[in-house]
């Protein structure tokens, strides 16, 4: 467990990322693990903590998105069978890679939705297949029609379930855009449906460090008040923020945070020790 002072403005931080990712329905993972590392916590014992945070945010959100009706419940439950599969074991074997690795890995997730995040990908309405197959699923929510191809959607979430759990992340880093760009959900309903599913992810991941040793349970726990706290406001904001700059302005500094955990790889002074010295 981390020295008070640390602890103090570790939460601060800690806090004001779950507002930010709340908002577009992630759980904030992208910024928790780094941020932790960057005080001096063990990457495996970050992404462990991460992922609880993770669960934590997505209930305070959960809560919010559901009164808003953009949970599409049906669609939640089923891509997540094989997601939180995923993050189990990407949990599980994650303690079999060195940090190092990891967090070359982790840099490229993050790049990845910056990029998302930076450039505007016009989702173009597209028309109900006129053939009905059965891995074609029709679904009508909130008053919006829209099709999911299960032979894309069930790999594809599985793969993002599994990377999640590598790096100690939710997958709403990955879920927002794939459910947007390749399955064609629309982004409010992809957004709160997210803010639920990340949650359930990060408990899979959660069970497979939980079992390989990596919890520090305290500090968790400390840090888990502010993300609950942090993830009911910026659900809450999500409702009637424009999210066109915010994406593009978040996008940008999460290029920056891929180019620090890369750095990080350097033999480098950790935040804590900083502190620690004065």
């Amino acid at each position: 467990m981390i020295l008070s002072t640390s602890l103090l403005l570790l939460s601060s931080i800690i806090f004001l990322v779950a507002i930010v990712f709340s908002m577009l329905g992630q759980g904030g993972g992208t910024l928790y693990t780094p941020v932790q590392v960057l005080f001096g916590i063990d990457f495996h014992t970050a992404a462990t903590s991460s992922l609880f945070l993770i669960m934590v945010a997505s209930l305070s959100a959960t809560l919010v998105f559901r009164k808003a009706k953009k949970i599409d419940w049906s669609l939640a439950a089923v891509l997540e069978t094989v997601t939180t599969v995923g993050g189990f074991i990407g949990g599980y074997i994650s303690g079999n890679m060195s940090g190092q690795y990891l967090s070359w890995f982790f840099s490229v997730l993050v790049t990845f939705t910056a990029i998302f995040m930076i450039h505007e990908f016009k989702q173009k309405p597209k028309a109900l297949p006129k053939k009905k197959y059965w891995f074609h699923w029709y679904r009508q929510f909130n008053q919006q029609h829209y099709s999911v191809n299960l032979l894309l959607a069930l790999p594809v979430s599985f793969a993002a379930g599994l990377s999640s759990g590598l790096v100690g992340v939710g997958g709403g880093i990955l879920k927002v855009p794939l459910m947007v760009l390749l399955l064609g959900i629309p982004m409010d309903i992809a957004v709160g449906s997210s803010a639920l599913m990340v949650g359930l992810t990060a408990a899979g991941g959660f069970a497979g460090h939980l079992t390989a040793g990596h919890w520090d349970w305290k500090t968790s726990l400390m840090l888990g008040i502010a993300v609950f706290i942090g993830g009911q406001i910026g659900a809450r904001k999500a409702l009637s923020i424009d999210k066109k700059k915010m994406k593009k302005l978040f996008g940008w500094f999460l290029l920056i945070i891929a180019g620090l955990m890369a750095f990080k790889n350097l033999p480098l002074v950790s935040i804590s020790s900083l502190i620690n010295s004065r």
